[in-house]
């Protein structure tokens, strides 16, 4: 007899039935999550091994692939050519990303306005989130017209009634991307209105009475309470909305295809012209790689920076 055989606390563990049924439960568990982890594995996981490989390969389809080094980075960086596309493209992603704080001033102001109790507060609410729900080559298609260079632009018919003259919009090198960026505000606020909505209703009422109590007015109130409370709220937007913007691509595909002049190529958009336009398999992937690494480094600075002044209590 063995000392397991002879223990009755193992004897009564192995007995019990719960070790059987540990097992089915992890059993189970396991192939409830198994479709999530092959979805994982082949749309992401082996998607950025393969570029991550295919960035140290001279591949341009229908060609075969060759070992190139980071020939495909040193072209990005100083090539003759493609590196003026690419470095106009890096500057063109931060430019995008003026939209950010525009849009959380916005959000904030207009949250602030929709926490009162208001007779069809409800309705606005719905109104501002609308666009955040709607297909974003719809909203791009629908600005297209607003933007129409001619009389029938909408923006141009306003113009023209003030007596002002018209405008070229999104064939003019100088306002092609604040027009974008006009329009990813307009796109994104409804969903930053509603998280700052939720931290607002999340914070105690009692804050405010003991502020009041002390003779706070507005101002002071916003600051030392509101403000405060609300940190945890404008750190997730804000890192949020710097992932968003570091990937937007359908609006600018659809209402400028990076141009004029390369001056609403992302590195987002980019990408997708040496991939799947020119078919540069190789140089696409280290675009891709290059934007990575940028996103890891943004977040983990927002993280590293920011976080410390984040009140969590």
């Amino acid at each position: 007899m063995n000392d397991s055989e002879s223990n009755p606390i193992v004897t009564n563990f192995v007995h019990s039935g719960w070790w059987r049924r540990w097992g089915e439960e992890t059993f189970s568990a396991y192939a409830f999550l198994l479709p999530s982890i092959l979805i994982f594995i082949v749309f992401t996981f082996f998607p950025v091994i393969f570029s991550f490989i295919s960035s140290f390969l001279r591949w341009n389809l229908p060609y075969k692939a060759v070992a190139a080094g980071f020939d495909n980075y040193v072209d990005l960086v100083s090539g003759p050519v493609t590196s003026q596309v690419f470095w106009k493209s890096v500057w063109n992603t931060f430019y995008f990303m003026l939209g950010i704080p525009i849009n959380m001033i916005l959000a904030l102001i207009l949250a602030l306005l929709l926490n009162r109790k208001l007779p069809g507060v409800a309705l606005f609410r719905t109104a501002f989130f609308l666009p955040t729900i709607t297909s974003m080559a719809a909203i791009s298609v629908v600005w297209i017209w607003l933007y129409h260079p001619s009389d029938y632009g909408l923006f141009n018919s306003l113009l023209m009634e003030v007596g002002l003259p018209v405008q070229r919009w999104l064939r003019d090198p100088v306002l092609a991307m604040p027009c974008l960026i006009l329009m990813g505000v307009w796109h994104g606020i409804g969903y930053n209105i509603i998280i700052f909505l939720a931290g607002l209703q999340a914070i105690p009422r009692e804050l405010y009475e003991v502020a009041e109590i002390d003779g706070a007015g507005t101002t002071a109130k916003f600051f030392y309470v509101t403000w405060p409370q609300l940190s945890p709220t404008t750190f997730y937007i804000l890192v949020i909305g710097v992932i968003n913007s570091l990937q937007a691509f359908t609006e600018i595909d659809v209402m400028t295809q990076g141009g004029p002049l390369n001056v609403t190529t992302t590195l987002a958009y980019y990408l997708y012209q040496e991939a799947f336009k020119y078919f540069r398999i190789g140089m696409g992937s280290a675009v891709a790689v290059i934007l990575f690494f940028i996103l890891l480094i943004l977040t983990l600075l927002q993280f590293k920076v920011l976080e410390k002044k984040v009140y969590y209590e």
